[in-house]
């Protein structure tokens, strides 16, 4: 039989001959065009396009509306950036992936000072080879023979990496004169990457590619200085810990200096927090409402702890308010484009409720503070009556923390503003990076399973609605915080990871989330696994692997 069936996402089937590969039945379907695919599903195994179908098969495609689709996209042409800029800039320069910022992707090349003009030089470099159609050709190769070959380029951290993997051989791709390695796929070839720009941010440089709700466009470039503050400060830790990639974490776990660097790190979190509380009790005369926001998983309930510790330190007497006590009655909860009731959204909390009663009690009145039932769908009075002192802080931790809209009777002066989010992380080495949303994802997978009776099966098949709960009504307020705290941990996927794997490997390949799973599970793989009998009871990470001292 020279023809194989391939059901694909719609539910039709089509013939295609043995040995059809999925560029070419993209083209068979006429789907050649815009949004670009980068990807297939076959048989719930995520493929390359280069993937020949030789039998029978389930067909799902990724184009750059999705999440998958746009991370392969990303992913070919950091590549292409890397093998740029080592051309412009020759004699060995070292290119490092940071982390995702303003819209684009942080890149530096160290060692050498760049410019504008170099940028610009980098750029249409890139483009040269884009348009060329260079393919990215896939080699598989043993461990000594990749170590042959990185040795000789010069990129060490793929010698110290390569060392923790036990697997003897592997996968590697070379453009042009260029090998690298990459935990996940390419696209086929450096033609399918059209949308792309670079732009200068001292001291290195932001790749901007599309969005997925706009695959076809180079979004608008929008500085975030304070967020990028919080990236060099991590950067700065870093060096303090002299750890700089995974395989540098993997060295302190074998030569047992992990205990050591926990601490350190537990340290710099809690200067940090009481410099946040000096800070704070410097301008108490500003105003004493303290606003936290952060996406989920930031480990906003521990922060919130730890900081009235501190402020107690200072003489301060803190008390918090929960923003759900004021969640508007279920029949006035506003509902979503699925008619579901979105409870993330400003509507759903009663602000006229909340700005009253938070002006009455920095005026030194007394309110009675309301309790939501859950279950009944509304607000009750309990006789919770609350009244502070002129100098009294007032927390308020939840995800509109920044939106002045949330607060509009207090004035802007008179508010403290926190963001709190895992924001850094720890990548594989210096071309694969880890996004700090997996980092998320990971530990809010763990809280639900320990805490929540949920299983990563709903932790991943939720988390696309968490992101854009999170796009709508966290990241567009980000630069509106006075304070950026990043609650990331050095150290953090080495403890996580042996909560983390077994629930994930209870994944089957029958489920819809087994891509996501396995994708987790292989960058994972590159981690050696801790204890956590080292973490203190008071970190922020206890908030989601237990025995934290601020749960009873």
């Amino acid at each position: 039989m020279n023809k194989v069936p391939i059901t694909l996402e719609n539910g039709k089937t089509v013939e295609v001959s043995k040995g059809t590969s999925l560029i070419e039945l993209i083209k068979f379907l006429g789907r050649d065009g815009d949004p670009l695919i980068t990807a297939a599903q076959v048989n719930n195994e995520l493929k390359e396009l280069t993937h020949k179908l030789n039998k029978p098969a389930k067909v799902k495609f990724f184009d750059l509306t999705t999440e998958i689709g746009m991370r392969i996209y990303v992913r070919s042409l950091s590549f292409v950036f890397i093998r740029a800029a080592r051309e412009i800039l020759p004699d060995c320069c070292t290119v490092t992936v940071e982390h995702s910022l303003s819209k684009g992707l942080y890149c530096e090349v160290r060692d050498k000072t760049l410019t504008l003009d170099i940028v610009k030089k980098i750029e249409k470099r890139m483009q040269e080879i884009i348009k060329a159609n260079e393919p990215f050709e896939k080699r598989k190769i043993t461990k000594e023979e990749a170590i042959e070959i990185f040795e000789k380029d010069g990129q060490t951290d793929k010698l110290r990496i390569l060392k923790y993997l036990s697997k003897p051989e592997g996968i590697i791709y070379k453009c042009g004169w260029i090998y690298d390695f990459f935990y996940s796929y390419l696209v086929p070839s450096t033609g399918y990457l059209k949308y792309f720009t670079l732009q200068f941010h001292l001291p290195g440089v932001i790749i901007q590619y599309p969005l997925p709700e706009q695959p076809d466009r180079i979004p608008q470039y929008i500085p975030q200085p304070k967020l990028a503050s919080i990236f060099y400060e991590a950067e700065r830790w870093g060096e303090i810990m002299e750890v700089d990639t995974i395989a540098a974490l993997n060295d302190f776990i074998v030569n047992n200096k992990l205990p050591t660097l926990i601490r350190v790190a537990e340290a710099l979190h809690e200067k940090k927090i009481a410099h946040i509380a000096d800070e704070i009790f410097t301008n108490k005369d500003r105003g004493n409402i303290i606003l936290i926001a952060g996406p989920s998983s930031s480990g906003k309930t521990t922060f919130a702890q730890r900081l009235m510790v501190q402020l107690m330190v200072n003489g301060l007497k803190p008390i918090s308010i929960s923003v759900d006590d004021y969640f508007v009655n279920r029949e006035d909860t506003p509902k979503d484009e699925n008619g579901e009731y979105d409870f993330e959204a400003l509507e759903a909390i009663d602000l006229e409720l909340f700005n009253d009663h938070l002006s009455k009690l920095i005026q030194g009145q007394e309110v009675e503070i309301p309790t939501f039932n859950f279950k009944a769908g509304r607000k009750e009075y309990l006789g919770n009556k609350l009244k502070i002192r002129q100098d009294q802080p007032v927390i308020i931790e939840g995800i509109h923390g920044l939106n002045e809209k949330l607060t509009y009777s207090i004035p802007k002066d008179h508010k403290h503003k926190i963001y709190i989010s895992a924001l850094t992380q720890l990548n594989i080495d210096n071309h694969n990076r880890i996004p700090t949303t997996d980092t998320r994802k990971i530990r809010r997978m763990i809280r639900d399973n320990q805490f929540r009776g949920a299983d990563a099966i709903s932790t991943i098949r939720q988390w696309p609605s968490v992101r854009r709960g999170e796009d709508r009504n966290i990241f567009p307020f980000q630069e509106e915080a006075d304070i950026m705290f990043n609650s990331a941990l050095i150290y953090e996927l080495a403890v996580l990871k042996p909560f983390a794997e077994p629930l994930l490997k209870a994944i089957g390949p029958e489920n819809e989330e087994y891509l996501e799973a396995q994708r987790l599970l292989r960058f994972l793989s590159y981690v050696l696994p801790a204890g956590c009998n080292d973490v203190p009871y008071n970190s922020i990470l206890r908030e989601f692997i237990g025995q934290s001292c601020f749960y009873k």
